[in-house]
């Protein structure tokens, strides 16, 4: 049955109606004591026992037909299911969709977002969400009609590598969440175009058409691009334009994107690189201190690689080279003027001109001879006159000097540093024969370990001097050749050892404390601030026992040498000496008095008589004592 059909059949049956409920009741006044008004007689053609009975319009054959045309004029649908249905009307809110039941369903406008240009007519799918609300409104979902078929249709969509329509909803971590057939698709930043793009909000609320190049079914993950629609035919462009490429050729391009190690040009459909030694003839740090994205340039094609599509372009060929304009008249030995650009350990390179460089060896910034790193002296971006060493057009290198715009030190250096001078030094290094120091900038001196003092027993100079500290000096030696001095430090003062030498003479005996017990002996301070040495069996003191650390004693000299600044001690000998030197006199004495009492005796033979026999008996016991004494003091001596 047709619309129209239909349409008339439900005209028929609510006129029908009508005239069976057309009867028309009395009208009754309100005011009071007016008459009620006649009644409106009812129409005499009714057929009242009709009415009142099941077929009270039509035959039962006749309800029937309309019953069934009635029925087929609606839609069997149910609840929770996928229909198709026809856009009526639509407004900034909601779209109203025929799916053929008795009423029509609303939907959201928000749920097309993804189509723009939705339309009356439109046959669209929607969710059967309830047949009829509270309202008696027929529910409907297109959202969730979608995401019910949304997955069959994306990989679909994969399988026939078809463009579809998605909503970009919000930006996320590394690029936009795209509403496709109801699914949150991920599309990556480097996927929205072909050029990088700097800000991603510009997006955000946009319909595009892209294409799903990754489906993960275990997560259910989907990956759309934008950037995928416009490669075909971008490689097809990168083609023409690459078949057209000649070196040398000269170009406009666009600056596309900046990077520490060059620039990339957009040149109409096809990237170049401009690496960053390209960029200038002078020192580059970073390209952004010559090129701004977005800037129109004027380049020159390099090199090109037709299968990988490389091009490499040059700005700083469009320019002469700086060597090639070098002021003609400069030759070794002139002094130029430069900036600073680049330091390394073994010099500093100076620009003395756009593109012209210069290296400043570290040997050629000092007279000095100690091993220096150039930062000790320069900078970047210092600002430096100096004097061209070597210059070589050529292969386009130049070496400079800074030291040579000063006097050399060594050119007078017998007289402004003569033998047995003194000077004041710098402290500049140690080592385990010396101190090196430095008198003057280029002028070194050693002073040896020997020369530090008189009388202290140095083992490492830093005992004796810090690096940095000042210290004054002796010229001893002049090394011409190698340019260096023989200093002294103890030659500041008189020789010590010549008054040692007459007080400390051998077999005197001196105070002096232990300061250091060794396994070899121990360093005895003596007065004047010099040492002694004393071996370990010239500690035993009289009472047997081995001296200690800072015991204080008397010592005796046994050697003394002037060359060597040498004593050596004892303790043990000097009571020792002296004990036998006791014994020594005692024995003398005892040997004296026995030969007076023998020439005594013998004096008195001659003269004996029987009468003295008792006085010669006297002296002989007299003289057995006195042996007897002496034999037991020597006893007594040996046994300690």
């Amino acid at each position: 049955m047709s619309e129209q059909e239909q349409k008339s059949v439900e005209e028929q049956a609510l006129s029908a109606g009508a005239q069976e409920n057309q009867v028309e009741k009395p009208k009754s006044s309100t005011k009071k004591g007016t008459a009620p008004a006649a009644a409106t007689q009812p129409d005499p053609n009714f057929d009242w026992d009709s009415y009142a009975s099941e077929n009270a319009m039509y035959s039962g054959g006749k309800r029937d037909e309309f019953a069934k045309m009635y029925d087929e004029t609606l839609s069997i649908i149910a609840e929770n299911e996928v229909v198709n249905g026809t856009v009526i009307s639509l407004n900034k809110r909601e779209v109203v969709i025929n799916i053929g039941y008795k009423s029509e369903g609303v939907v959201g406008v928000n749920e097309f977002r993804y189509n723009p240009n939705l339309k009356p007519g439109d046959v669209v799918e929607v969710f059967v969400e309830s047949q009829e609300d509270k309202k008696g409104q027929l529910l409907l979902s297109h959202k969730k009609a979608r995401a019910l078929k949304s997955w069959d249709r994306v990989n679909e969509s994969l399988e026939k590598d078809e463009i579809i329509t998605g909503y970009i909803k919000c930006r996320t971590k590394g690029g936009m969440i795209v509403d496709v057939f109801g699914i949150e698709a991920f599309l990556p930043g480097s996927q929205i175009d072909v050029k990088p793009i700097r800000d991603y909000d510009i997006f955000v609320g946009k319909t595009m058409e892209f294409k799903v190049v990754k489906i993960n079914q275990e997560f259910k993950n989907v990956v759309v691009s934008h950037k995928a629609l416009i490669e075909a035919e971008l490689e097809q462009q990168k083609k023409e334009i690459i078949a057209k490429l000649e070196k040398g050729q000269i170009l406009e391009g666009t600056v596309k994107n900046i990077t520490s190690y060059g620039v990339f040009i957009d040149l109409g459909g096809v990237d170049g690189l401009i690496h960053i030694t390209d960029l200038s003839w002078g020192r580059v740090n970073h390209p952004e201190e010559i090129v701004q994205l977005d800037q129109k340039l004027q380049v020159v094609i390099l090199d090109f690689d037709d299968d990988k599509k490389r091009i490499a372009l040059g700005l700083k060929q469009l320019t002469a080279h700086p060597w090639d304009s070098l002021d003609a008249n400069l030759k070794v030995g002139d002094k130029v003027k430069g900036k600073v650009v680049v330091m390394a350990d073994y010099g500093a390179f100076v620009e003395i001109a756009t593109g012209v460089e210069g290296l400043i060896h570290v040997s050629e910034m000092s007279w000095s001879q100690h091993l220096r790193s150039a930062q000790e002296f320069l900078s970047v971006g210092d600002e430096v006159e100096a004097q061209v060493l070597t210059l070589d057009r050529e292969e386009r290198k130049m070496s400079l000097g800074m030291k040579q715009l000063k006097t050399d030190p060594w050119e007078n250096i017998q007289s402004k540093y003569a033998i047995n001078s003194k000077h004041s030094a710098k402290v500049r290094n140690f080592t385990n024969f010396g101190v090196f120091v430095e008198i003057e900038e280029g002028v070194d001196g050693l002073i040896h370990i020997s020369d530090l003092s008189w009388t202290k027993k140095i083992k490492h100079p830093a005992e004796f001097t810090n690096i940095g500290d000042e210290i004054e000096v002796v010229v001893l030696e002049i090394d011409v050749e190698n340019r260096r001095l023989s200093l002294g430090h103890k030659q500041l003062e008189e020789n010590p050892w010549d008054v040692f030498e007459t007080i400390f003479t051998v077999g005197s005996d001196h105070e002096g404390t232990i300061t250091e017990v060794m396994d070899k002996g121990a360093v005895v301070a003596l007065q004047y601030g010099v040492e002694g040495f004393v071996t370990p069996r010239n500690l035993v003191k009289e009472d047997g026992t081995t001296a200690k650390l800072d015991e204080k004693l008397t010592f005796r000299v046994v050697e003394f040498s002037k060359s060597a600044k040498k004593i050596v001690l004892s303790h043990t000998r000097a009571f020792e000496e002296d004990q036998k030197s006791a014994e020594e006199a005692e024995r003398k004495a005892a040997s004296a008095a026995t030969k007076k009492a023998t020439k005594k005796l013998k004096a008195s033979l001659e003269k004996t008589t029987l009468g003295d026999v008792s006085d010669l008996a006297a002296l002989k016991e007299e003289m057995e004592n006195a042996e007897k004494q002496k034999s037991e003091k020597s006893s007594d001596s040996t046994e300690k």
